[in-house]
């Protein structure tokens, strides 16, 4: 599928539409969740009370994030030219609710994104679960076809992959580490728009 099809458009938060400043490896380190596995598994893997606790640690640690999240390059100016032209605009996230609304009024994105458009680890199953992508596309009256998801991080390429959804892996290193679960791959908010512009029959207005 071409962009010029695309209507929905389903964003990652923390490192896509915020600067990455997650330390993944010390977060784990804090809450005693081994190397390498997944922070919200392997919580859910202990006993009630136990997890309890290291999921309210984690929370103060993201809210704590959350209040320093930074925009990334283009975030507002994307936002912006897709809502100007009547696209649909959600946010799935691993973080809470909570902390995703606190983050984009942070950076000053609130005024463009609907809350109810905004999905946290509690209100469905996490990435890379595609329920909460086949809910928005839903609510938007759309075919699942017509969304996309875009991110920086293998689960969010993998939660596309999973909904049938095209995919955009967002990398300010220029690396890609996953170019096997990625449609397509950009260092920037501004580049992906820019492609945009380029493509759509229309151009979003800036």
């Amino acid at each position: 599928m071409s962009f010029a099809g695309l209507r929905g458009w389903v964003f990652d938060l923390d490192g896509t539409l915020t600067i990455h400043q997650h330390d993944f490896p010390g977060i784990r380190s804090k809450l005693g969740v081994p190397p390498n596995q997944l922070i919200l598994e392997y919580l859910a893997s202990l006993p009630a009370a136990q997890a309890s606790a290291k999921r309210t640690a984690l929370d103060a640690i993201e809210r704590d994030l959350a209040g320093n999240a930074r925009p990334a390059d283009g975030a507002r100016a994307m936002l912006e030219a897709l809502t100007a032209n009547g696209h649909d605009v959600g946010i799935v996230t691993r973080n809470t609710k909570a902390n995703a609304l606190l983050s984009l009024n942070q950076i000053g994105l609130s005024d463009l994104v609907n809350a109810d458009h905004v999905f946290g680890r509690d209100d469905g199953e996490p990435k890379p679960s595609p329920s909460v992508l086949f809910h928005l596309a839903a609510a938007w009256q759309l075919d699942i076809s017509h969304c996309v998801m875009i991110g920086d991080h293998l689960l969010d390429l993998e939660t596309g992959r999973n909904a049938g959804v095209m995919t955009i892996h967002v990398d300010p290193t220029g690396t890609f580490s996953w170019p096997d679960m990625s449609d397509h791959c950009f260092v920037s908010l501004t580049e992906i728009l820019d492609h945009l512009e380029r493509h759509l029959e229309t151009n979003l207005e800036r």
